[in-house]
């Protein structure tokens, strides 16, 4: 079942599924924003897909049986884009227009932000992987649907074409006022792509969160080890051209990242892997480290036999790091200590 209300902090969109299936169940009620990308993030097996053709009408939920999927407003793009073979790009997706009733969504803006200007009166059959994936997810828009599903849209293609595709992921999160719930099992793409964060385990979503939030908490152990890590948001101010680097101020201090980022792209949003954090009692007087910060512990949760998550309070922004037990033990650390933060790599969503 999916509904959209308005509440205290904005309209947003309830979706109630409930699906059996030999030993696996989805139990699920959650509300997500009518707007932005949510993330639906999980291992394989947790029910991503499940969840997604359940809201799609594409399977049969015992929560409530709903419209047809045809009447339910939705779009969906899937892991292998899904075009028809006897038609160019050009008809692709203009066959999404004629099945649409509306046009909240332009052709000419859609085109451009995927960058299909030159492709529409190509073969699909010579399209590569990425570039098909673009014409799958125009022609979905042009349907002007009310949500947009984008199941692991990334997942069958190689980093190349990825890296090639996800700018453009990223002018429909910048520039559309559609709504998405977007599935990967990657936290670097969710963490780059998404507002609002649903984690799915077993059939069952176990948090749910803004996605800056979420990521900070220590108490969710799928985002413990290789998931581990947060998200903040910083302005590009100098670039020294010597070095290839570019200095970010945020909230808690000033961050230099390997790259050209321009002042006129302000208000980036910055990953850093808490496998890519360090903390020092005192600032280190001679490091190959560019980022050390002053910081303070935050909080400490045990997330394993030898290991803790620290959190790091920078500012309004946090920093996790992911230590052994043994570190934590020696340097003593404890809410409140004020210590130095080691930041060895960061990734900028373009």
């Amino acid at each position: 079942m999916t509904a959209r209300s308005t509440g205290a902090g904005g309209d947003v969109m309830a979706f109630r599924h409930a699906l059996k299936r030999g030993s696996f169940e989805l139990d699920v009620d959650v509300q997500i924003p009518a707007k932005g990308i949510t993330g639906l993030f999980g291992e394989s097996g947790s029910g991503k897909t499940t969840l997604l053709r359940c809201i799609a009408g594409l399977e049969k939920s015992a929560a409530h049986a709903g419209p047809p999927a045809h009447k339910r407003g939705v779009g969906y793009v899937f892991q292998e884009p899904q075009l028809f073979p006897h038609m160019d790009v050009r008809g692709n997706i203009e066959f999404g227009m004629r099945r649409s009733d509306s046009a909240r969504v332009d052709m000419r803006q859609v085109v451009e932000m995927l960058g299909l200007d030159e492709m529409l009166d190509r073969d699909t059959r010579g399209l590569s992987g990425g570039e098909a994936q673009r014409v799958a997810i125009a022609a979905v828009l042009l349907r002007s649907p009310d949500l947009v599903l984008m199941d692991e849209p990334l997942a069958s293609l190689d980093q190349r074409r990825k890296d090639e595709l996800l700018p453009y992921l990223d002018r429909l999160h910048d520039e559309l006022s559609v709504p998405m719930v977007y599935v990967s099992h990657s936290i670097d793409e969710v963490s780059r792509l998404c507002d609002h964060l649903l984690l799915i385990e077993d059939g069952k979503i176990v948090a749910a969160g803004e996605l800056h939030e979420l990521l900070a908490r220590l108490d969710i152990p799928m985002l413990w080890g290789r998931n581990a890590g947060t998200v903040i948001d910083a302005n590009p101010e100098n670039y020294d051209s010597d070095y290839d680097l570019t200095q970010f101020r945020f909230s808690g201090g000033q961050l230099h990242v390997p790259g050209h980022f321009g002042s006129d792209t302000p208000n980036l949003r910055l990953r850093i892997a808490a496998s890519d954090v360090s903390i020092c009692r005192s600032q280190p007087s001679e490091t190959t480290i560019l980022n050390v910060l002053p910081a303070r512990v935050d909080a400490i949760h045990e997330s394993g036999p030898s290991s803790d998550m620290v959190r790091l309070a920078m500012g309004d922004d946090f920093l996790v790091a992911q230590v052994t037990r043994r570190s934590v033990a020696r340097l003593g650390l404890k809410a409140g200590d004020e210590v130095f933060a080691q930041v060895k790599s960061v990734t900028v969503r373009h």
